[in-house]
């Protein structure tokens, strides 16, 4: 594959790096703002309420310097003690934002459950109102801008921003709710509504977490983005089946890989070489996709006696339950040697005992045979 052309695309991430950068600085600009004057009415009127949406302000305007310095890090070249490069850090910097978003819920409950214990009234007015009502528009809009930016450059922590920011004016809008009850009936909802708020907050940054976490531990294959480089494989002459992909992710966007194809035994080394590094460039032009290992297996061809026997391998094998897979089977006559894999669920409460049974039936079926029989994997399996 042609390592400059990599590279020249590798650096054209700088204008998402840019997007993500620009979007955090309008978000930090805004929840600047809203802290500020959101402190002052919450500390004019005695809200408690108030005062813990403007500390979450302050949360929000943190996680996206946050959001800055990880897309800066990330962006960094590879380099020989870490060749993959940095994008990983972005997943980091959203674990850490989610962190934030934790701290802040579980700080306002107790807050909140001291107010419960010691009441205090409100004293709102009019303008102090307003101003709130118009900070929840501009947290709806904040919200759902950053994090339709984040979906579009892929970047989790520009979308764990933005739906805290969403949150957010749920909250602010809330706090209006309690407002309207005090003032027309003389119930103080404050310090009870700042722990419902609380409790939401950690509810949120539990699950942002979780998501993060996963990332960083390593997901199955993305079955869209599988499927539709197994149909750029195929699209080859005479490349019959694409098997054993794996991807790896290091970072949003950033992913390599591996993958199988049977082609025909009659392919000299030559034809091969060409094949996979066509396949290769095209991958990558298609699906930024890197795959630095194309495997093969070779399929027989012009023996019908060795079709026959491979349609009776097929049907034994997908008579067991849990099988998704059958490929690179191949037959040596004179050798009295059959080889293929055979893919297993993971759903399968027992894919060894069912690895076995299968190569129990095919000795019986075929005896006099030698087996190399390997139990596979499918990494986009849904």
């Amino acid at each position: 594959m042609n390592k400059e052309k990599i590279a020249n695309a590798e650096n054209g991430g700088t204008p998402r790096e840019k997007i993500i950068v620009r979007t955090s600085i309008i978000g930090i600009i805004a929840n600047i703002f809203l802290a500020a004057f959101k402190a002052v009415i919450g500390l004019m009127s005695n809200s408690i309420a108030i005062v813990l949406d403007a500390v979450n302000n302050i949360s929000d305007a943190g996680s996206s310097l946050i959001t800055i310095i990880g897309t800066k890090l990330a962006g960094r070249e590879p380099d020989k003690k870490h060749p993959f490069g940095y994008g990983r850090i972005e997943y980091l910097s959203a674990m850490v934002i989610s962190v934030i978003v934790l701290y802040a819920g579980v700080t306002s409950l107790v807050e909140s459950v001291k107010k419960i214990i010691t009441p205090e009234t409100p004293e709102y007015t009019a303008t102090s109102l307003v101003i709130v009502g118009i900070a929840v528009l501009v947290k709806i809009v904040l919200g759902r801008y950053v994090k339709s930016v984040g979906l579009k450059v892929n970047s989790d922590s520009l979308v764990n921003s933005g739906e805290d920011a969403t949150l957010d004016s749920v909250i602010s809008a809330s706090t209006l709710v309690a407002a309207a009850v005090f003032l027309f009936a003389g119930i103080s909802l404050e310090a009870w509504l700042g722990a419902v708020i609380s409790l939401v907050i950690v509810k949120s940054g539990i699950e942002m977490l979780k998501d993060t976490v996963s990332r960083l531990l390593g997901e199955r294959n993305d079955p869209d983005l599988a499927h539709s480089i197994k149909e750029t494989v195929l699209s080859f002459p005479d490349v019959s089946g694409a098997y054993d992909l794996v991807l790896n992710n290091y970072g949003p966007d950033s992913w390599n890989g591996s993958i199988h194809i049977e082609v025909p035994d009659t392919y000299s080394a030559d034809m091969l070489d060409r094949l996979i590094r066509e396949i290769q460039v095209t991958v990558y032009t298609k699906h930024n996709v890197i795959l630095t290992a194309i495997g093969v297996y070779s399929v027989n061809t012009h023996d019908a006696e060795t079709i026959e026997i491979r349609n009776k391998i097929h049907d034994i094998v997908f008579s067991r339950e849990h099988v998704l897979q059958l490929h690179g089977f191949y037959l040596v006559k004179e050798e009295k040697t059959m080889r293929f894999d055979v893919v297993v669920s993971l759903g399968a409460d027992d894919r060894r005992r069912i690895y076995t049974e299968i190569l129990n039936d095919v000795s019986k079926e075929f005896p006099g045979y030698q087996f190399q029989i390997v139990m596979d994997t499918d990494f986009s399996e849904e």
